[in-house]
């Protein structure tokens, strides 16, 4: 059922944020993103030890597309 709304001020909206008024039948939000990270970067928890001589993180990427987001419907 359609409604009436007022004035609306959109202040801010994040890169893969949507902002909706009135009636719609699908949103989809898309985004990507890739995250290069040493060893032991992401680990949690208690008495962790990471021994690692030789820290490199290689980010050299040959693939021209990882997550194509284009005809995401």
């Amino acid at each position: 059922m359609p409604a009436f709304v007022g004035a609306v001020q959109v202040i801010s909206v994040g890169s893969s944020g949507v902002v909706h008024i009135g009636d719609v039948f699908q949103i989809n939000p898309v985004s990507t993103a890739k995250t290069f990270a040493g060893a032991g970067s992401f680990v949690t928890g208690d008495g962790i030890s990471v021994y690692n001589e030789n820290s490199v993180t290689y980010t050299i990427d040959d693939d021209v597309s990882d997550q194509p987001i284009y005809l995401n419907l």
